[in-house]
């Protein structure tokens, strides 16, 4: 088995939990703070393996590159994150399955990378896999009654924007290293989070939350960087389309964990949609591996 899709299945995993414990962060400490924690854990602790890469830094060229996706992903995840606090879930989470028909959009126009007529089959029905799994009632699907819901403008701009920062992050990945290139993006987050933090003068409360919010801030900061990390190398070892594909279908596996510990119940079409999403994954992975 190729080991992009071992690193792009560890992203599936590290996601799925790690998207509960952001839910929950951004809504106890807010947007900003919450992805201060992810960047300043990643900083931390990334940059001992990447002490000996440091050099990279001088490389005027290489810095202005990485600050764009970081200054990205900045605004991708603050406006994804704005759009899940305003709007209703069963509405927005289909809205983020957006970022991957982006990702791959963008790999096709920009890099020419072209996996063949199966590997966008596969991809196409993991894509519609997961609208089914993500969507409480089918209704929710035609975008055009919902685009003036709240919170919609938000999370369609922001899974635009992810899809085209998950296609930098990529390129970033492959010319540098993994390591190196979550290690700055996440250094960079932090930094700019703080900045804004100090202005806000929430300095004490952000001290404040790392003690009485630890169970959520740690849990949720290890294992975003866990799956950003996963999701860079499997970038590396697989094409960028299929890499994407294989580690957006942590919505269909979030589903099943809330099945599972929530004690949730599936509609009919969300079992159809998980359905595809486990053919759509074993066949791609196949495909990957041939």
């Amino acid at each position: 088995m190729n080991i992009g899709i071992i690193f792009a299945l560890l992203a599936v995993i590290f996601w799925t939990f790690g998207d509960f414990f952001i839910q929950r962060s951004t809504r106890k400490v807010g947007d900003v703070e919450t992805l201060f924690w992810i960047g300043f854990v990643g900083s931390i602790g990334i940059f001992w393996f990447i002490r000996d890469e440091v050099s990279f830094l001088v490389d005027v060229e290489k810095v202005l590159f990485l600050s764009g996706v970081g200054l990205l992903t900045l605004v991708a995840a603050l406006l994804l994150f704005e759009g899940l606090k305003r709007g209703k879930l069963a509405i927005v989470e289909p809205i983020f399955g957006l970022e991957l028909p982006f990702t791959v959009f963008f790999s096709i126009v920009v890099t020419r990378e072209f996996i063949g007529l199966s590997g966008y089959v596969y991809i196409l029905i993991i894509f519609i896999g997961l609208l089914l799994t993500a969507v409480s009632h089918l209704h929710h699907l035609k975008f055009h009654r919902t685009i003036f819901e709240k919170g919609v403008p938000y999370a369609a701009l922001g899974a635009i924007l992810m899809g085209l920062m998950n296609y930098l992050t990529g390129i970033g990945a492959r010319a540098l290293s993994p390591l190196a290139t979550i290690w700055f993006i996440h250094t960079f987050l932090a930094i700019v989070c703080f900045c804004i933090v100090v202005k806000r003068g929430h300095v004490g409360t952000l001290a404040k939350n790392i003690v009485t919010e630890r169970a959520t801030i740690f849990p949720l900061a290890i294992l975003d960087n866990a799956a950003w990390i996963s999701y860079a190398y499997a970038m590396v070892f697989l094409p960028i389309s299929i890499a994407t594909a294989l580690s957006e279908s942590y919505i269909a596996t979030a589903v099943l964990v809330g099945i599972f510990i929530n004690k949730e119940k599936l509609k009919r079409h969300q079992i159809v949609g998980v359905c595809l999403v486990v053919i759509g994954l074993f066949f791609l992975s196949k495909y990957a591996s041939s």
